[in-house]
């Protein structure tokens, strides 16, 4: 499910602790930075206080930003698979090779894409994911267990296949630990492990990536939170995963790391609509999907509700204090910005989407480039481009065939399944909402990207072409004429009982 909720964040504290912690930190500051990036699952952009939540309670999220930095147009992917692997390898899920050389709806990641986590080894780092991983197959069995987190770059796991739509199988490396593990648990469980890692490794420069399950349904929380949000089930969740945000931090501080740790806190993708009444944005207590805002629909849309994604970055000395960017900026651009900050080599016989964006981390936010892009798709289908300002929709029909199995989508409201005759403007900075067109009174405007939506297609490709980069690496057919997208599943209706 689309929901790329991602977190980066970096606490500055002021050093009152041992003076081993302070050694520590001194020795530390000079050394090769640590990376913890925290991925909550369908949390959407109005879910924290800072980002505007009348009714869920953030304090130490809310305080992540007051001490770092505040994204305001970070982008993920409109659904859990595709953000998952944009985020591993710096690219769109369009352009990733899988095995046996399909376009799943939720990736099954090649072991011969390159992950950050493999990146970030070649500089000796202690490498760790906590939580859920679904990248080698969107199912609780029947996964290919050499496609696990410790084989793509990972030292350690902890954590479950993918979703928990009916359950979470717990996993420690390639041995399942517990079968339908207590969901209740896994929010402070993935913390303890996570903070017992970095210790252990606290002498090596660490990158810790904590991909929660929650608040993808089935929601459940802990005793100490549970029934104590006004937003019901759904806020006990989020407030939770704030709580257990903080003792990353705390740990981090206590270790004397915080001058040389980036914290990153985001999300998967948007707010999951159809688990709330009416899919009406997340606002009663009985709603167990989240909120998007002043943001327009949610996960599984390329409205920016499906996509845009709150996030906060955390890094004492580094990161400047109290600082909000709005430049564009994505999961696209975690590897090689990690990359970057580790002095490490991205590959170079492949194409990366993302870009370096230490200027945006450093508060050198005019550094900015006015001309980068993002490009927003659905499946195989490519359905919007934005450059600064402005979101052009590209014209599409109402049941696009590129967003199979989303054609006629029920995830979110009927309002937002709608279809364009015409390309569709939008100046974001005036209307973030997307009500508006005004690709008449801005034809240079759409014009200038309509141009680029079409040399994404020939790189890349729609739904009816396969780009000249899309990546394929198993043996067959690597150049089909469409995204090989699997045939649907036809389900054979039941037998009736016997009499």
């Amino acid at each position: 499910m689309p929901h790329l909720v991602l977190v980066l964040a970096i606490h500055f504290v002021s050093f009152c602790g041992s003076s081993r912690a302070e050694a520590a930190g001194a020795a530390n500051a000079a050394a090769a930075p640590n990376f913890v990036v925290i991925f909550t699952d369908d949390q959407g952009y109005q879910d924290v206080g800072c980002f505007g939540s009348p009714d869920i309670r953030t304090p130490r999220l809310d305080a992540m930003a007051t001490q770092g930095m505040k994204f305001t147009s970070f982008y993920a992917q409109p659904v859990c698979g595709p953000s998952r692997a944009a985020l591993m390898t710096g690219c769109y899920p369009m352009r990733v090779a899988e095995r046996g050389n399909t376009k799943q709806v939720h990736p099954i990641l090649h072991s011969n894409e390159i992950t950050v986590a493999e990146i970030l080894k070649t500089k000796g780092y202690a490498t760790a994911c906590f939580g859920k991983w679904d990248l080698a197959k969107h199912a609780q069995s029947g996964f290919f267990m050499d496609l696990l987190p410790t084989h793509q770059g990972f030292d350690y796991f902890f954590g479950t296949p993918t979703s928990n739509d009916g359950v979470a199988n717990l996993y420690r490396n390639e041995e399942m630990i517990e079968p339908k593990s207590n969901m209740a648990t896994l929010t402070q469980r993935y913390t303890d492990e996570a903070i017992g890692f970095m210790q252990r490794h606290k002498e090596q420069p660490f990158f810790v990536y904590i991909p929660h399950t929650m608040p993808h349904t089935r929601l459940d929380a802990s005793a100490q939170f549970k029934g104590k949000s006004a937003r019901g089930l759904y806020g006990d969740v989020i407030e939770e995963i704030d709580f257990n945000v903080g003792r990353i931090l705390d740990a981090v501080k206590g270790m004397g790391l915080a001058k040389n740790t980036y914290v990153l806190f985001t999300s998967d993708n948007g707010p999951w609509l159809i688990k709330n009444r009416d899919h009406a944005d997340g606002h009663l207590p009985g709603d167990h999907g989240g909120s998007a805002g002043p943001l327009r629909s949610g996960k599984v849309s390329t409205f920016e509700g499906g996509v845009r994604v709150p996030t906060i970055l955390w890094g004492p000395g580094r990161v400047p204090a109290g600082t909000t960017c709005d430049s564009i900026a994505s999961t696209l651009d975690v590897l090689p910005t990690f990359a970057a900050l580790a002095d490490a080599e991205v590959p170079s016989d492949r194409i990366i989407d993302g870009e370096d964006i230490r200027h945006l981390f450093h508060g050198q936010i005019d550094q900015a480039s006015p001309d980068k892009a993002y490009f927003y798709y659905l499946r195989v289908h490519l359905q919007a481009v934005r450059q600064g300002q402005w979101k052009l929709h590209l014209p599409r029909n109402k049941e696009p065939i590129g967003a199979a199995p989303f054609s006629k989508n029920q995830h979110i409201g009927p309002a937002d399944r709608i279809g364009f005759d015409n390309p569709f403007l939008v100046n974001l900075h005036d209307d973030i909402g997307e009500t508006t067109d005004v690709a008449n009174q801005n034809p240079e405007v759409v014009n200038r990207l309509l141009t680029l939506a079409e040399r994404m297609r020939e790189d890349l490709g729609d739904y009816d072409r396969v780009g000249r980069n899309m990546r394929f690496f198993d043996a067959g057919d690597q150049r089909p004429t469409r995204p090989p997208v699997p045939a649907p599943r036809v389900r054979r209706p039941k037998k009736p009982a016997a009499k």
